[in-house]
Parts: C-alpha cells; sequence; structure tokens
C-alpha cells in the first residue's frame, strides 16, 4: 500500500476554522499518521500552539495505540481511549456510555475512506458528524512484486495469505482485476490459509468471501505472526483433509 496525503485539503482547514471558533465538541483521533498528517497541513495556515490550545477545549477520544503515542508526544490530553480491538465498535461503545454526543458536533480524523456505518451509528444518537480527511490508500508505485504475488497464489504457491490491514485486500482486488485475475485469485486465497491482523480487516475478507481462520488478539503484528506460526499447520492439514475424496 501507499498512503496519498490530501493536498488539497479544504476539508482540513474547514474543520480547523470550526475548531478555533469552538463548533467542535469531540475530536476522534483514529490513526498516529493521520493525527500527524493532518497537524503538517493545518500548521500551514495556523500556530501550532493556536491549535494545540483548541484541540484543549474538546473532548478528546483516540482509537488505539498509535494516535495515543502521538498525543501523548504533542503534550495532549487523552479523555477517553477505545479498548482492543480498537475498531469503531469499540469507540462506538464509548459513545453509548461514557461520550454523550447528542446534540454534539463530533470531528472524525478519516483514514483512507470514510467509515459510512460508524457515522450512520453517531447519526442515530444524535450527534453531528464532522469528517476530516487526510490520507487515501493508493496503489504502490512499483506493482511488480504485488502482480507477481497475485499469480504465484493463483499457482498455488503459498499456504498463508496473512493481511495486516483491509486495505491491503482493497488493493489486492483491483490489482487482480486490473489483470483480469480476480475471481481466479479469490478461488485460489480460499485454499490458503487466511489471517487477519484484526476484526476490521477481517470483515473485509469475510464480505469478499474468503473465510479467516486465524486472527490477531490483541490486533497486533507480533500475535499475529505467533498466531500463524502456531496454528498453520493443523489447520492447513484440516483444509486439506477436507478436499480429499470419501
Amino acid at each position: 500500500m501507499r498512503e496519498i496525503s490530501l493536498d488539497e485539503n479544504p476539508a482540513a482547514f474547514t474543520f480547523a476554522e470550526a475548531l478555533f471558533a469552538g463548533q467542535v465538541d469531540v475530536m476522534v483521533f483514529m490513526t498516529g499518521v493521520g493525527a500527524r498528517t493532518l497537524l503538517d497541513v493545518l500548521q500551514t495556515r495556523y500556530d501550532r500552539s493556536r491549535l494545540f490550545q483548541a484541540f484543549e477545549r474538546c473532548s478528546i477520544i483516540v482509537r488505539g495505540p498509535k494516535p495515543a503515542a502521538v498525543l501523548r508526544e504533542w503534550k495532549l490530553r487523552i479523555d477517553h481511549r477505545a479498548a482492543e480491538p480498537n475498531t469503531w465498535r469499540e469507540l462506538l461503545a464509548l459513545f453509548a456510555g461514557q461520550v454523550p454526543v447528542t446534540h454534539q458536533t463530533v470531528a472524525v480524523q478519516e483514514y483512507g475512506r470514510p467509515n459510512e456505518e460508524f457515522y450512520r451509528q453517531l447519526q442515530q444518537r444524535g450527534a453531528r458528524i464532522l469528517p476530516v480527511p487526510v490520507y487515501r490508500w493508493g496503489l504502490p508505485d512499483d506493482m511488480q512484486s504485488l502482480l507477481a504475488a497475485i499469480r504465484s497464489t493463483i499457482a498455488g504457491e503459498f499456504d498463508v495469505l496473512m493481511f495486516t490491514s483491509a486495505n491491503q485486500l482493497t488493493n489486492v482486488l483491483q490489482a487482480a482485476e486490473s489483470q483480469n485475475l480476480g475471481d481466479r485469485w479469490i478461488a485460489a486465497a480460499k485454499s490458503c490459509i487466511i489471517a487477519s491482523i484484526g476484526p476490521t480487516a477481517s470483515e473485509y475478507l469475510d464480505a469478499a468471501g474468503l473465510r479467516v481462520d486465524l486472527e490477531a488478539s490483541p490486533p497486533k503484528m507480533g500475535q499475529l505472526v505467533r498466531n500463524t506460526l502456531h496454528s498453520a499447520r493443523k489447520i492447513l492439514q484440516k483444509k486439506r483433509a477436507s478436499k480429499q475424496p470419501g
């Protein structure tokens, strides 16, 4: 994957003006890289200390450890942090309990693409949503490694496919379709062990018709690798046995 900054980002500056005017009640930081990118964009027009003072007037929520680390570096207060596995559902649980949102404006630093279901659920609770896009995911500049991996999957050269982000699947499918290999890749992937970093990636995989065999808990790279190494052989034997006739 490749992170693509939104060089011309009027939505970020619209958000900043609302922030300075005291019109943002709750600020949700979804990712560490997104928090940094947002600050970099806003600092092209506004003073850093003014931005931090405005953030301090909001209730500040972080989705997971990476944005939390960035805010600690900035010495900004964190009011609430979503529980593991740090998905939008754990964020929603905060709003259902600790953080009232009725008639509140909730600014959400997006990552990649909007989470429409998260927004819909917040709106049902009476919140006003202010999306703040800062970057999107794109295909890698050099597609050769990705295309080679797709062809190797189809050729049956892999036993395990490991996904550390939901957007990885989006890119794989887009690249496969560009070569008219989408259906063949899906069919081949179903014969592999599918390992997922966490619930969000698992949802994407399931929607594509790929059953997740392993999911990291907690959703961290080290845990994903350990789980896969520990269980892959048994799962693979079971998959192969189920395909044998009789």
